[in-house]
């Protein structure tokens, strides 16, 4: 099992490029906070992840709170998983309001939009901007795993290939072909999974945190029993088994990357795919139930009240109403 491309799918990564940008100096654009920008662009998403990818020139962006400023050069990307506020300018130390009108979307307007700003100086930076929406809950162990900002200099290991696919969506989005809005949204999400793959080789396996156990041995190798086989009747005793050291060892090893036991991962990713099962038509409790590896129907509501705090079929109404 490749965990990482499992987590990706339960969760349901979705992305879109929202602004193709020209900027001359000077400019800047305060971003709004992202719970503001989500229900505008990605209204069906829990959880928002913006991104920009700089095409030409540069830019700088400066954080509200944290982080020091930070320069982008052509082929930079930068992903905010957490939403920090921040704002793009051509120099350090520029603010402005956010406009969240820009953000409002008619229905017969394609994407990207295009935005010209900035005055009559001589330095272009040319970017896009877009979101990716995924699942926060039952569970979803990427977000808190992923730093407030990560940063995917054009210099990086694997930078061809990302500069590969700004390149395309840059063509994708200048074409005006039917289709684009989709071929658009699936580059956003190639360009995801390719700054994080950078960013999980960078991860020493020493730190904890779940990324650093994908690459640990043993820890590693629990997760892939989990992912692969999530219904099965797990132990800890089994799977310290599986994996070649004892249960103490695994334990500890797991609890200190994962930052939970074995078992209690175990249990909230079963719950993260029944989550998903529970949205399928024509499924019911006690069969998603037994497709995630509980006993009973009762063993697995009661998991799921305690999780969630509403048992699955209230939370299967309330989901398909929204």
């Amino acid at each position: 099992m490749e965990i990482l491309s499992d987590v990706l799918r339960a969760i349901r990564l979705n992305g879109a490029i929202f602004f193709d940008v020209e900027a001359t100096s000077p400019w800047v654009i305060e971003s709004p906070p992202i719970e503001e920008i989500g229900r505008l662009v990605m209204p069906g998403a829990e959880h928002v992840i913006g991104f920009h990818a700089l095409l030409a020139g540069s830019c700088w962006v400066e954080f509200a709170d944290g982080p020091a400023p930070l320069r982008l050069d052509a082929g930079d990307v930068l992903i905010l998983p957490s939403g920090v506020r921040h704002s793009l300018c051509s120099a350090p130390g520029m603010r402005s309001e956010p406009d969240l009108d820009v953000y409002q979307r008619p229905a017969e307007r394609p994407l990207p939009f295009v935005l010209r700003k900035g005055g009559t100086g001589t330095d272009l930076a040319h970017f896009m901007c877009g979101y990716f929406g995924c699942d926060a809950r039952p569970f979803n162990p990427l977000l808190d795993a992923l730093p407030p900002v990560i940063h995917a200099a054009r210099h990086a290991t694997r930078a061809g290939w990302v500069a590969q696919l700004i390149e395309a969506a840059l063509g994708e989005s200048r074409a005006l072909r039917s289709g684009r809005e989709i071929v658009l949204a699936r580059l956003s999400e190639l360009l995801f999974v390719e700054v994080l793959r950078g960013h999980l080789e960078t991860v020493p396996e020493t730190t904890g945190g779940w990324l650093s156990g994908l690459r640990d041995r043993h820890v590693g190798a629990a997760l892939r029993l989990i992912h692969a086989r999530p219904a099965e009747d797990w132990t800890l005793d089994s799977l310290a088994r599986a994996v070649g050291v004892s249960r103490s060892v695994l334990a500890e090893r797991f609890t200190h990357h994962v930052h939970l036991p074995p078992m209690h991962y175990l249990g909230r990713w079963r719950l993260q795919l029944a989550a998903r099962l529970l949205e399928q038509p024509g499924t019911n409790v006690a069969q998603v139930a037994e497709q995630v590896g509980y006993e009973s129907e009762a063993a697995f509501s009661r998991a799921f009240k305690k999780l969630i705090g509403s048992p699955p079929g209230a939370w299967r109404r309330n989901r398909h109403a929204a």
